[in-house]
């Protein structure tokens, strides 16, 4: 799994089983690659780059996948059986028919020697969908206890049941607005929101951001860095004469209060948040006086790698023929088993 952090690659080995009808999993190990300087600013400036230079870095980052999985099943001594892999998204523009996940998986089975799972969204966009949430499934499955699964990543986006239908949607960003403020400063986050937690609210700043048209749009509905680039951006650009403590405690109020909008009825649920905003509890804190008390944050594993496990878990459906994507969620209009499979080449050098 490699996010809309930027902040490396997320590897995680998990088993799967399937008890009295009722799916089990288990994180085995799990780490973290941290991508170099060079990736990062590479796959942040990809946006706005042309074809040749997106498909080169597709084929590119598909064998730094592959060396990255090796090194890990190596080192951990780990043993796999396939690979479902997210990509990096580049774009997502599902109104425009659009997205686009690099990390070529041929390059990673090639790799690995591992049949590879991966491009799981565009399937769902040729549909009509979103293509997006697509880790609701693995809610529905896995994480039936909780009421909500919340994920603070770098957009949050929520998943719960209602009149038996899963529904899940992006939310705000949350990272990637407020590592990008705390970037001026060198650092790669704010740490437990604790330069946000010193400020005072912007109080023009935040109805701008609320006023946001597609806050009030309905149905399945998802994000992408273009759009935050596009809306947020400049709305930040406004303000950047305000003190930075003060532009963090703005934002992260903006986005208590976008997740709160969405859990009117949410008293006496229980709330399962995950992903690296888990973390910031300064956030947690505004969450929490907003209407939000059933907040529960799980151990650092599952706060980490759940929606990498959930990939590696939508992989197995595919390789099985189960369903792997909500027509609920993504509006596609049905439900589908979506992800190109694709084996090792085991030609020779010289049959290629």
């Amino acid at each position: 799994m490699s996010g809309t952090s930027h902040d490396g690659l997320d590897i995680a080995c998990c088993n799967f089983n399937k008890v009295r009808n009722s799916w089990k999993y288990e994180i085995v190990k799990a780490n973290t690659i941290p991508y170099p300087d060079t990736w990062k600013s590479r796959l942040m400036n990809l946006l706005d780059a042309d074809k040749e230079t997106i498909d080169r870095a597709d084929l590119e980052l598909g064998t730094y996948i592959g060396d990255a999985v090796n090194n890990f099943i190596s080192s951990s001594d780990s043993k796999a059986t396939y690979i479902g892999s997210h990509g990096h998204t580049i774009f997502h523009q599902p109104d425009q028919g659009l997205t686009l996940q690099i990390g070529d998986g041929q390059m990673i089975a090639d790799k690995t020697g591992l049949i590879v799972i991966s491009d799981f969204r565009s399937q769902d966009v040729a549909m009509g969908g979103q293509g997006a949430p697509l880790v609701p499934l693995g809610d529905r499955l896995l994480f039936s206890p909780y009421d909500y699964c919340l994920n603070l990543g770098g957009i949050s986006n929520i998943s719960f049941e209602s009149n038996e239908e899963r529904i899940a949607f992006d939310i705000c960003p949350v990272n990637m607005v407020l590592d990008h403020l705390v970037s001026v400063t060198g650092k790669e986050y704010d740490d437990k929101g604790r330069m946000a937690a010193g400020g005072r609210i912007i109080h023009g700043m935040l109805e701008e951001l609320e006023g946001l048209p597609f806050y009030q749009s309905e149905g399945p509905k998802s994000l992408g860095r273009e759009w935050v680039v596009n809306n947020i951006f400049p709305v930040l650009d406004k303000y950047r004469s305000q003190q930075l403590s003060d532009r963090l405690a703005t934002f992260t109020e903006h986005i208590a209060l976008r997740i709160s909008a969405c859990m009117k009825e949410g008293a006496g649920k229980n709330i399962l948040v995950t992903g690296g905003g888990a973390y910031n509890d300064y956030l947690i804190e505004r969450m929490r006086k907003l209407c939000i008390p059933g907040i529960i944050v799980p151990d650092s594993l599952l706060i980490e790698y759940k929606e990498a496990m959930i990939f590696a878990f939508l992989g197995l459906m595919r390789m099985i023929g189960e369903v792997n994507v909500l027509g609920s969620v993504t509006g596609a209009g049905k439900d589908h088993s979506a992800g190109k499979l694709t084996k090792p080449d085991r030609r020779t050098k010289s049959e290629k």
